[in-house]
């Protein structure tokens, strides 16, 4: 069971790898997350992979920043945060419940809060 699992970690990593790439080319995925993701998978998946990617240039050049000094470019967190405005828009214009966007409203208030506040803008 545990080979499985850790098996479906390195899958969700390369999903995840092929997409934040694809982010790079297309404006609309934004490539920070979905490399964090694969980054994240890699760990809890294999170590082999993990060290992989931690030598490729794609996570020195989007990642290795905010995994040492929680900082972002302004482009990286702007990517970010309009990607996650959509996708959050997506249901609070669909739905008719006011409880569930209320709870929406207040996730785009704390997201801009911690990316404002918690993670430092660097300008490399």
């Amino acid at each position: 069971m545990r080979k499985i699992i850790k098996f479906l970690y390195i899958i969700i990593g390369f999903i995840s790898l092929g997409l934040g790439v694809l982010g790079l080319i297309l404006p609309v995925l934004p490539t920070t997350p979905l490399l964090l993701l694969a980054s994240y998978c890699f760990v809890k998946g294999s170590e082999k992979f993990e060290r992989w990617f931690k030598g490729t240039k794609l996570y020195k050049r989007h990642l290795e920043t905010f995994v040492k000094e929680r900082a972002m470019t302004l482009k990286q967190k702007l990517s970010i945060l309009i990607f996650a405005d959509v996708m959050i828009a997506i249901p609070f214009f669909i739905l008719d419940s006011v409880l569930v966007r209320a709870m929406l409203a207040l996730i785009v208030v704390y997201k801009y809060y911690y990316f404002i506040y918690k993670i430092k803008t660097v300008k490399y």
